[in-house]
């Protein structure tokens, strides 16, 4: 079990299991204005119930369809404060059809293609995009956003660059970007990027996840301390 400071994460059954990149997501992106909020590959449900906690009045749509997630992740919102407004869905994005569009699209994706993968079968539905393109991926996004909504990602660098030219064939437009560095003077190792319908003025930054061994960075501290147990 993972502990964060208002709900628990089980995740002994799942493949993909709590980390940075989604910790990093599901407290940066945009969430706090939006009514509907989708979570596209929810995994544990962690992004699902970081945004519930960040926003206490939209509903959140999670999609899945790794049967073992499926249920972890049922029973994780099932234990949190906010089962209510947080839905478990078992189908694919390609598959998922919803009778209103969200604000906010939030999604830590599969990103390896073409590599090499791992015995576990589940872990390369989590890790590797066959069942999720990301030229499906953008074009499903766009399908089921509102004209004024925001979709939010985190994908390796080479990734994201990659992603951004495919967003802008479907009219989606990159606004804010993070990139992340594990230590100062580090290349970036991933990527947080905000995209939009509406073109607007561009910002860039970075962020510093250690200085050294679990010497956590003021900005890292800053952007997770209302999740983690040891950030106060």
């Amino acid at each position: 079990m993972f502990k964060f400071k208002q709900f628990s994460i089980q995740q002994e059954r799942t493949p993909m299991k709590v980390g940075t990149d989604g910790v990093l997501l599901g407290a940066w992106a945009e969430v706090e204005n939006a009514a509907r909020i989708l979570d596209i590959g929810t995994g544990t449900g962690l992004i699902a119930l970081m945004c519930a906690q960040r926003n206490a009045k939209a509903h959140i749509d999670a999609l899945e369809i790794d049967s073992n997630a499926i249920i972890q992740a049922g029973e994780n919102v099932a234990s949190s404060p906010w089962a209510d407004r947080i839905s478990v869905i078992p189908t694919s994005l390609q598959r998922y059809d919803s009778p209103s569009p969200y604000d906010c699209i939030v999604c830590n994706p599969p990103y390896f293609t073409n590599s090499t993968k791992a015995p576990d079968p589940g872990r390369n539905l989590s890790r590797h995009n066959d069942t999720l393109p990301h030229l499906e991926l953008i074009s499903h996004t766009k399908r089921l956003l509102t004209p004024e909504g925001s979709f939010h990602v985190i994908l390796p660098v080479p990734e994201s660059i990659q992603l951004i030219e495919h967003a802008r064939t479907s009219r989606l437009y990159p606004v804010r970007m993070t990139r992340i560095l594990p230590n100062p003077g580090k290349p970036p190792k991933r990527c947080l990027i905000e995209f939009s319908s509406i073109r607007k003025d561009y910002t860039e930054s970075e962020l510093v996840i250690e200085y050294n061994r679990h010497l956590y960075s003021p900005e890292y501290i800053r952007l997770t301390r209302d999740f983690y147990l040891n950030f106060d």
